[in-house]
């Protein structure tokens, strides 16, 4: 329905335009009645109650039922009933129907007795089934018309019995309308609401998934260059006194360390702080190729044998990051509690992917207690080798030593060149 907001020069609208102040009030009322229904409902029964007392001429010139107590009391039943419509709407039409039957049989009806009914019929319809409501509502209205044909000596076909048929049927389809538009709304509040937490926990989810990616990079970066520092930071003390020149290596070791690792942290950071910054970091993924420098900056203070087995080709920017940490990890891991070992890291290419493996003889393998936080790095590990559908195992070797393999998914035909 249009609306028209209410201006003095335009003076009052009419018709069927609604000021928004109508409108307001209309909302208002509605509100209440939903914040106290049965204090409604006794309005409506006390409302009721007045208009079915009311007299009115019935046909054919009869005179109108006089006022008696009895009709009091019968139009007092059926409107009282009302009240407790909402809670029990079955034995409030039961109650109301059989005080308008003895109102017609008794010759006591008078004023708007069959809005009682109605109303009553209405009620049903929007609290029970459909069918349910058909049936209760067509027994009601025949026991009525029953009533009516044998009180006024009246035929079925008499405007009077047929107003009150379609009275009853247009209670019935009224309420029934209501009740489906209440579960269509219903329907569709329960979509939005479970949409609503959907998104939630879509949400929680990428949330949880990011902590964990940022925590894995973190911990690749920093405990690897950590290892590098403490390691050659180690060797300087060593062989300060006695070769200067190689605590000197060491110590620029520890330098080119501790900036790789400012860098790297840097470059972190500024893809979390970043919102479509102009200038991007340029610092390259993590790779591969760029595993030498990565076994140069152990190999100064531990033997480690790179093989490559397999034809080497590029890999899918998810498996080549997620192999590079892998490596790397293992790596510090080596040089954490087994320093000085043998160190064999071999890189199988296959149709299928790319297989890692990194052990250790463990032969001057460190008797010192793990640090706090010790095993996060085979769960980094193995979060990342799942997590392009690898396969990941890491444990003791039955002849010494800690060995950790990788298989990482890679057809050939996934690759593109780099």
């Amino acid at each position: 329905m249009p609306l028209r907001r209410s201006h003095p020069s335009l003076g009052r609208p009419t018709g069927r335009w609604r000021t928004f102040d109508e409108v307001g009030r209309l909302e208002r009322l509605r509100r209440t009645v939903r914040v106290h229904p049965t204090a409604a409902d006794a309005v409506l029964a006390a409302v009721l109650f007045a208009a079915s007392l009311l007299p009115i001429h019935p046909p054919e010139t009869q005179a109108a039922a006089p006022l008696t107590v009895g009709t009091v009391l019968l139009s007092g039943a059926g409107a009282g009933a009302l009240v407790l419509r909402r809670r029990y709407p079955l034995p409030v039409l039961a109650v109301v129907s059989a005080a308008a039957a003895a109102a017609l049989l008794t010759q006591q009806s008078r004023g708007f007795f069959v809005l009682t009914v109605g109303v009553a019929a209405y009620t049903v319809a929007t609290r029970t089934p459909r069918r349910t409501a058909v049936a209760v509502g067509t027994a009601s209205a025949l026991a009525l018309g029953v009533c009516a044909v044998v009180a006024l000596g009246i035929g079925w076909l008499d405007p009077a019995i047929v107003v009150l048929l379609l009275w009853f049927g247009l209670a019935v389809a009224a309420g029934s309308a209501v009740r489906t538009r209440r579960a269509y709304i219903a329907v569709l509040e329960e979509r939005a609401e479970r949409a609503e937490r959907t998104r939630e926990q879509e949400a929680r989810r990428r949330v949880a998934e990011e902590r964990l990616r940022i925590a894995r990079e973190l911990h690749d970066v920093v405990a690897h260059q950590i290892a590098v520092i403490n390691v050659q930071a180690g060797v300087a003390g060593h062989v300060l006194r006695e070769r200067p020149g190689a605590a000197e290596d060491a110590l620029g070791h520890v330098r080119a360390a501790a900036r790789t690792a400012l860098e790297e942290l840097a470059t972190l950071l500024g893809v979390l702080r970043r919102d479509d910054a102009p200038d991007p970091p340029t610092e390259p993924a993590p790779s591969l190729s760029r595993l030498e420098s990565l076994i140069d900056s152990f190999a100064a203070t531990q033997p480690i044998r790179w093989t490559t087995a397999g034809q080497p080709r590029a890999l899918p920017g998810a498996v080549d990051v997620a192999a590079y940490r892998i490596v790397q990890e293992s790596l510090t891991n080596a040089c954490r509690h087994a320093n000085g070992a043998a160190v064999t890291v071999r890189l199988t290419y296959h149709e299928e992917g790319v297989t890692i493996e990194v052990y250790d003889d463990g032969r001057t393998a460190s008797a010192t207690p793990a640090a706090p936080g010790a095993g996060l790095g085979l769960i980094g590990m193995r979060e990342r080798a799942e997590s392009v559908g690898g396969a990941f195992h890491a444990g003791p070797r039955p002849e010494g030593g800690f060995e950790v393999r990788a298989e990482l998914p890679a057809r050939a035909t996934d690759t593109r060149p780099r």
